[in-house]
């Protein structure tokens, strides 16, 4: 009987926990209050959270930094 000594590696579509920001930390980055993040996710203006847990979501780091690149920069 031959054993088959390869290790199954983790899904390439998750991310690394490292990778993914809670509220708080989107808050920072973004400088935008919860009910602003919430409403621009529903009309699709701001990168949707993913689930973490049954009770828990965050947002994927790339995902808000493209999308903090992507805004109109304002002059000082």
């Amino acid at each position: 009987m031959q054993l088959n000594s390869t290790v199954p590696s983790a899904p390439q579509n998750e991310a690394d926990p490292a990778d993914t920001l809670r509220l708080p930390k989107v808050r920072e980055r973004t400088g935008l209050g919860r009910s602003t993040i919430y409403r621009l996710m529903g009309q699709g203006l701001f990168p949707c959270a993913v689930q973490l847990a049954p009770r828990a979501i965050g947002w994927h780091k790339a995902d808000i930094d493209a999308w903090l690149a992507s805004r109109p920069k304002t002059p000082h």
